[in-house]
């Protein structure tokens, strides 16, 4: 079983990397973001915006620490539906992308079009049904974008955990896009959000290991997959709730109905962050008085002001390196996002330990 350290993605309000002591198990840094849109020009831009330098980046890490470059996040769509669009403009898109990756020094590219096919920000206003062309298009970008990059340089795909949005991954595209990318990151993190009516995990156990099952049985080799985090805290305004087990609750209305935009019934920040001063003793219960489920996953239902808490403990964090990564035989974890479990990383801590365990293991089989 191949086991590797985690891929970090340090965000640009959160820029904070601890001592290289701490960071030895990290074989990947993930930048996060450049725009899509840049790369939808003719002539090759003369610089590319990003909140810092490859080269910083690696003197904050240890010797042979590969750093890429993400492209996109949630929200930026209109620069890869532009890119998508024609064989002319993905060859555009992929030939600029590639000339950013050398013109910055980097080892590679992460494409995080959130999501290619739809259920995307404006899914109310824009149905999925006009995006359909999109989903043969992106595993055409991706094919053009392999060739585009030179011998060496990794690719990877940040791709959804939860199981309506995988509308490109299917079980014909799978196979394809997998031949092409050195790994998916699967984003299992936000499986609740606020197109969600009942209370559920943010980020479960059960949740996370049925969403790499379905990548795997849609055709990608387990090593080529790696089991996301989430480092920081999400909430949620419920209805009235049973104390004994508020999981499947009715929550509140989260978003318009027609519009889909966010009605403020719902909340994240990280662990850096300070906690908002309107949820900060619920969240002090939540840490407090919160409760795992048989599988890890853990969460709390504040009934003093019906709000639903999920987040990833150290604990949950533990059950998953021990249950999901080898069972699954994936090829590695990644956090969203490093800076977001300052100052104390914790969480990372975590990740780190289970990676050293499972590695130990691994060679303890080896040798038998």
């Amino acid at each position: 079983m191949a086991v590797v350290a985690p891929k970090m993605e340090p965000l640009r309000q959160h820029n904070i990397v601890p001592a290289q002591d701490a960071v030895g198990d990290i074989t990947h840094v993930i930048l996060a973001f450049m725009r899509s849109e840049i790369f939808n020009v003719d002539e090759t831009p003369s610089e590319f915006p990003l909140f810092t330098t490859v080269e910083e980046v690696r003197s904050k890490f240890v010797p042979g620490t590969k750093v890429m470059i993400a492209i996109g996040g949630w929200g930026d769509n209109d620069g890869f539906e532009v890119a998508a669009k024609t064989d002319a403009s993905r060859k555009r898109w992929v030939k600029h992308v590639a000339a950013m990756v050398e013109a910055v020094g980097a080892d590679g590219v992460d494409v995080d079009w959130e999501y290619p096919g739809g259920n995307r920000d404006d899914y109310k206003e824009i149905p999925n049904s006009e995006r359909e062309w999109e989903i043969e298009a992106f595993v055409s970008l991706i094919e053009l974008l392999r060739a585009a990059l030179s011998p060496g340089k990794l690719l990877s795909i940040a791709v959804p955990g939860k199981e309506i949005d995988l509308i490109s991954f299917t079980h014909s595209t799978v196979p394809r896009i997998i031949k092409q990318a050195d790994f998916l990151n699967i984003m299992t993190y936000d499986l609740m959000n606020r197109r969600d009516t009942i209370t559920k995990h943010h980020s479960g156990v059960t949740d996370s290991r049925d969403a790499i099952q379905r990548y795997i049985n849609r055709g990608a080799p387990p090593h080529q997959v790696n089991l996301g985090l989430g480092y920081y805290v999400k909430w949620f305004m419920t209805q009235q709730c049973s104390t004994d087990d508020p999981r499947g609750c009715p929550t509140q209305l989260l978003e318009d109905p027609k519009t889909g935009a966010d009605m403020g019934k719902t909340g994240a920040f990280s662990w850096h962050d300070k906690t908002p001063e309107e949820v900060g003793e619920s969240f002090a219960r939540a840490q407090a008085e919160g409760n795992y489920d048989d599988d890890g996953s853990y969460s709390y239902w504040d009934e003093r002001e019906w709000r639903w808490w999920s987040f990833d403990t150290v604990e949950s964090i533990r059950h998953k390196m021990e249950d999901i990564v080898p069972q699954l035989n994936v090829g590695g974890v990644f956090a969203w996002g490093l800076g977001e479990d300052a100052p104390r990383f914790e969480h990372l801590g975590a990740t780190i330990e289970g990676i050293r365990k499972l590695r130990y293991t691994r060679g303890a089989k080896d040798e038998l």
